[in-house]
């Protein structure tokens, strides 16, 4: 959960979470690195007098032809790793699909039978004491810790997007097409996200929240909304 005064990340909650906070800040050292090099430079110009010197023209182009390449194959090979890593889905243990509307999302359980639900945000007034204002919801998503779970994502009405930061995940909701992609919680918690496609006047009203749980409270949960749905 982000705080005012935060200026990184979430704490990640996943590998690929992980995975891009490393890159982030590996792009960040060399970007120091860069910004060193360049005003130590300017600052030696400023000082000293220009004279002639004799090193060859040709010797400072390769220089500086040579070095950027090496620093943008450094950033772009753990780059396409990440990407690889974030398309591959490989035999989930559960599907789980959302339904982005104007101003809510659905959720269905494709793995077991009647089991989905509409999840609101939760008005300021019923809010109940400790929770967050404008990211709780009625019915939160439960899925199991430790278990790929694969997320099928589209709308109903207009764009939306099915976005939790400490997970990594950012999928479009679009009308007519189904996106996919998938994330492992590795430890219980409760994390929140939010529609991070301007869909309309209370774009800002439809918040997500998923709920990490080990399999045994998973299972009596989805026990229990199903008898309840029955």
């Amino acid at each position: 959960m982000a705080n005012q005064s935060q200026f990184g990340f979430q704490d990640a909650t996943s590998p690929i979470m992980e995975e891009l906070v490393e890159f982030h800040d590996h792009a960040l050292m060399v970007a120091l690195a860069i910004c060193s090099l360049v005003l130590y430079l300017l600052a030696l110009m400023l000082a000293e007098k220009l004279s002639s010197t004799t090193v060859d023209a040709q010797e400072v182009e390769l220089i500086w032809t040579i070095l950027p390449a090496i620093v943008l194959i450094l950033l772009a090979l753990p780059s396409l790793q990440i990407l690889y890593m974030m398309d591959e889905i490989d035999e989930p243990d559960m599907t789980l699909k959302a339904i982005g509307h104007q101003w809510y999302w659905t959720y269905e359980y494709t793995d077991f039978k009647d089991l989905s639900f509409d999840s609101y945000m939760i008005p300021t007034a019923e809010l109940p004491l400790g929770h967050f204002r404008l990211l709780e919801v009625d019915h939160r998503v439960v899925v199991p810790m430790e278990s790929p779970i694969r997320i099928i994502v589209t709308a109903g009405d207009v764009l939306h997007s099915w976005a939790i930061p400490s997970l990594g995940v950012k999928t479009d909701a679009i009308p007519g097409r189904l996106n996919q992609t998938s994330f492992i919680t590795s430890r219980p918690g409760i994390f929140y996200g939010q529609c991070s496609e301007i869909c309309g006047a209370n774009h800002s009203y439809m918040p997500i929240v998923v709920e990490s749980t080990p399999l045994t409270h998973f299972e009596h949960w989805s026990s229990l909304l199903s008898s309840q749905s029955l």
